[in-house]
């Protein structure tokens, strides 16, 4: 396309003047917020960046670390459940044998025996076991009524001490015949035994001389 030099103005009239100081007026604006856009980023602190140190199973937490540390929590107990111990168990178990041979004639096999014989075994064990409890434990009736006789069992009863059976249908209270008026430990009252003692062993094995 051919370009006509007459049709180019040779002078500048007041619109085109107008026009270039305000095209100069923005470049020197623009030039002045570059200068200070820098001017404010060379002042402005910088953020030192630490690097992130992976700990290695074989290295040992560092105070610094405590929260990064995993709390472990220990599983808590059932409530209202408590450990017995063995011993007064296995020291009464040992009266039995001593007074009674109890375990001896528990480890016995009686099938080849004549009734005879092992009615005769009974009566000596039921005496010594009788003079264990008397000697140790004093017993008590968890009711006091006769066995056999009407009873009525409130809301609210101990099922601990009373086992019902039968049909039983509803909530209490319960009516019906007491069957077996139970036991209740009273008093118990062991021999003390020294902390050498091994009371895992009932009976002493037996050598004559």
């Amino acid at each position: 396309m051919p370009i006509d030099l007459n049709a180019i103005p040779t002078t500048l009239d007041a619109v085109h003047v107008a026009l270039a100081a305000l095209a100069g007026l923005l470049l020197v604006l623009s030039i002045l917020l570059a200068i200070v856009s820098a001017f404010a980023l060379s002042r402005r602190p910088r953020a030192v960046t630490e690097p992130v140190r992976v700990s290695t199973p074989a290295e040992k937490p560092t105070p610094s670390a405590k929260l990064a540390t995993p709390v472990r929590v220990e599983p808590s107990r059932p409530v209202g459940v408590k450990e017995a111990t063995p011993d007064a168990a296995l020291q009464l178990l040992g009266l039995l044998q001593q007074e009674a041979r109890f375990v001896d004639f528990l480890q016995e096999n009686i099938a080849s025996h004549a009734d005879a014989d092992i009615g005769a075994a009974v009566r000596v064990v039921h005496e010594g076991c009788r003079k264990v409890l008397k000697q140790h434990l004093e017993l008590e009736p968890v009711r006091p009524e006769s066995e056999g006789s009407r009873i009525t069992l409130p809301q609210g009863f101990d099922a601990s001490s009373v086992r019902v059976s039968g049909h039983i249908v509803g909530a209490p209270p319960f009516t019906g015949t007491l069957i077996h008026r139970g036991w209740r430990v009273s008093r118990i009252t062991l021999p003390k035994l020294s902390e050498s003692h091994d009371a895992r062993v009932l009976a002493p094995a037996e050598v004559e001389l």
